[in-house]
């Protein structure tokens, strides 16, 4: 809708996404819509998790299309090392908002000893991922 504002009210959405070779889309949610992603080009591992923290996941190639279920965490992954991938996702909603697990957990200044305890690691190894993901200056 930021981008495209005619499609405020219209409760529907679409994004394209490009993934140079050996790229992800890391484990994000919508909490406001399912989506639909349908692959233009290229191949792309994809998957997400249910709420009984099943993970299903599918290799899909050019023309194939799968749905992740509003607000369950999932990714999309090009594991080949050469080519792209390009993929158009629809959402039901103009708004359908992303949540990056990453940058959520780990960017937005959670106590490194919550993390630590929450992954059953240590302070150190916390912040060499909040490190990893800091923003470039």
């Amino acid at each position: 809708m930021a981008e495209f504002p005619a499609l405020n009210g219209q409760s529907v959405g679409y994004a394209v996404l490009q993934y140079p070779a050996g790229t992800t889309n890391p484990p994000h949610t919508h909490p406001r819509s399912a989506e639909l992603l349908f692959v233009i080009d290229g191949t792309l591992d994809v998957g997400f998790v249910d709420t009984t923290n099943k993970l299903y996941t599918e290799s899909l190639q050019t023309g194939d299309i799968f749905v992740f279920p509003k607000g369950l965490v999932h990714f999309q992954y090009n594991a080949d090392p050469q080519n792209s991938a390009v993929a158009i996702s629809a959402f039901g909603s103009a708004n359908a908002g992303t949540v990056s697990l990453p940058n959520t957990l780990f960017v937005t200044g959670i106590d490194d000893n919550v993390l630590a305890i929450s992954f059953k690691t240590d302070v150190a190894t916390i912040q060499k991922l909040k490190a990893g993901l800091a923003p470039k200056a």
